[in-house]
């Protein structure tokens, strides 16, 4: 079987629901990824985009990180199964991330290949393209990508089978690096929203890093810092870059030796492994925290 299939087969530290687990197995056995996706916005806020100021007791939610966190938190508040309607305010605070790995939690549950893509996404606005996470899962004969935040009816597009339109659609950080170093693309459109500094070349070089991570089980918050990341990359930083960017597009068009060597990539450079510990930063603008991901995980 492909390794990549078998990858996303399997849960990861993050994707585990642990003692969890029986909140999952309540769905219903044919649960799609649409049911699955009306269940995980049930779940969750927005801690940013839904317009609904967090509670200072609860910011810590969008730091929960850990699927069996996320779902403890859930539990605590509604102990009622996970398909009952939740005040919005009283759902979890997180963002894409985290409405992403909660469906791919469950679909690996239901032995379904799924993993996260983390690139941007044009299809908020016009004329920017916000920094954004997806579902990546294998039917069987192709993957599929799937957007879990996203209310079906709101869009005119099928959510659970994001068409391919470029930039204007879903571009994983790879294909945005590709199309800024080509000079197809104006690096500033993409980033966290407009005018924010959080944004620009840099900002889609790290999130090139993001992606392989969560392509390889570290499915990290968009922000932890760890390795290569940098305010400024090098020529000589953006030239691997290219590199690194070109492999992830490989391995997407079914390149099986671009995705080995991705995956040899990863366990060898310490630019691209987190190796266990990474500097949390905080959207609140908190002080940065260092965690280890094997210590503190619950």
């Amino acid at each position: 079987m492909d390794p990549e299939v078998v990858r996303a087969s399997r849960h990861t530290p993050f994707s585990d629901p642990g003692a969890l687990r029986a909140r999952w197995e309540a769905l219903p056995a044919d649960a799609d990824v649409a049911a699955i996706g009306a269940v995980v916005r049930n779940l969750l806020y927005h801690y940013r985009a839904d317009g609904i100021e967090v509670p200072e007791e609860r910011r810590s939610d969008i730091d929960a990180r850990w699927v069996r966190r996320i779902l403890a938190l859930d539990a605590q508040r509604h102990p009622e199964p996970l398909d009952v309607p939740r005040e919005r305010a009283e759902r979890v605070a997180g963002c894409c991330r985290d409405y992403t790995l909660l469906a791919v939690s469950a679909l690996r549950e239901r032995g379904v290949p799924a993993r996260s893509r983390v690139g941007f996404a044009g299809y908020f606005g016009e004329g920017f393209h916000h920094d954004h996470v997806v579902v990546e899962f294998h039917d069987g004969g192709r993957w599929v990508r799937a957007d879990a935040q996203l209310e079906p009816a709101w869009h005119p597009f099928d959510t659970c089978d994001l068409p391919a339109a470029g930039l204007a659609g879903f571009a994983t950080a790879a294909e945005v690096w590709r199309a800024i170093r080509a000079g197809e693309a104006d690096a500033r459109s993409f980033g966290v929203f407009p005018g924010s500094p959080f944004a620009g070349e840099p900002f889609v070089f790290d999130y090139v890093l993001r992606d392989l991570a969560h392509r390889m089980g570290d499915e990290l918050l968009l922000w932890d810092i760890w390795g290569a990341m940098s305010e400024q990359p090098t020529d000589a930083e953006a030239a691997w870059m290219d590199g690194l960017a070109a492999l992830t597009i490989a391995a997407d068009a079914g390149d099986d030796d671009a995705a080995s060597e991705l995956a040899r990539r990863y366990e060898r450079d310490d630019r691209l492994n987190p190796r266990g510990r990474v500097l949390q930063a905080s959207p609140y603008g908190q002080p940065d925290v260092e965690v280890d991901l094997v210590a503190d995980a619950p």
